[in-house]
């Protein structure tokens, strides 16, 4: 078990921190709460990718004289950190738009608190 635990630790912590937040936005009645609990689980699925994608002793995907052509295993694959950048500019920008929306929300209806919120509206 403690082997399992020393090889996984960062997946063991990701799928916690993952379920922390997704329990923010199913569970919270706080507008606020839910767009941080939805920014949780965007850094972790980030995260998970980055881990996933991480070899042990492998060098950047440029070419280096120490490691050669021969083997490619010695090299990490790009492709799987180019799009986690991609999706750190979108998680970037959703996380700003629903700020702003909840400030909007807030100048409206002067609460954030979910089923007030529902109630004004009617």
């Amino acid at each position: 078990m403690i082997e399992f635990i020393q090889g996984y630790y960062a997946y063991i912590f990701l799928a916690a921190t993952f379920t922390i937040g997704l329990y923010g936005m199913m569970m919270k009645q706080n507008l606020m709460k839910k767009v941080l609990g939805m920014s949780v689980v965007a850094a972790c699925t980030i995260l998970f990718w980055i881990v996933s994608a991480y070899k042990d002793g492998a060098g950047v995907t440029v070419l280096d004289k120490r490691y050669g052509v021969e083997n490619p295993e010695l090299y990490l694959n790009p492709l799987p950190h180019t799009l986690m950048l991609t999706a750190i500019v979108v998680a970037v920008v959703t996380l700003g738009v629903a700020l702003a929306l909840l400030i909007g929300i807030y100048r409206e209806f002067k609460t954030l608190d979910e089923p007030t919120l529902l109630e004004r509206m009617k």
